[in-house]
């Protein structure tokens, strides 16, 4: 299984990350990143709200979604849309694939190199692949 090794987010990296995509940093944002940047993580929304607000923070849900869409689309992260239900943010921006437990729904990184394709099919015309996205939903035995 693929592994990827903690960042140690310090502030001053989160700045030149911020300034790398062109986010403007402020206080709400910075909290935010260092909280997901922490570490190789999949958290929804909701998981980061509660996470800030039991760290004391007073911060809106809009504040909350909006901050991640922005942060997604600029590529600080990645946001993925697995269910349907919720979406997940990714602090890995990597190319990497995806087990999802169908319990809980915990995402688990998994390396390019461990999947293989043997045939896609081709793209309509005009067309080229941007990316292959891959969810192994696994459920326990």
């Amino acid at each position: 299984m693929y592994i990827l090794s903690p960042m140690h987010v310090r502030p001053v990296t989160l700045v030149e990350r911020f300034k790398k995509h062109g986010v403007l940093p402020t206080a709400q944002r910075l909290r935010i990143a260092a909280l997901l940047l922490a570490s190789p993580q999949h958290l929804t929304a909701e998981q980061i709200l509660c996470r800030l607000r039991e760290g004391g923070m007073r911060i809106s849900k809009a504040t909350v979604y909006n901050t991640l869409n922005l942060f997604a689309a600029k590529g600080v992260i990645r946001q993925l849309a697995v269910d349907g239900d919720r979406a997940w943010f990714d602090s890995n921006t990597e190319p990497h694939y995806h087990f999802q437990d169908i319990e809980t729904g915990a995402l688990t990184d998994l390396a390019p190199q461990e999947v293989r394709f043997d045939r896609l099919p081709p793209p309509p015309p005009g067309m080229e692949y941007a990316g292959v996205e891959l969810f192994i939903r696994l459920r326990r035995v």
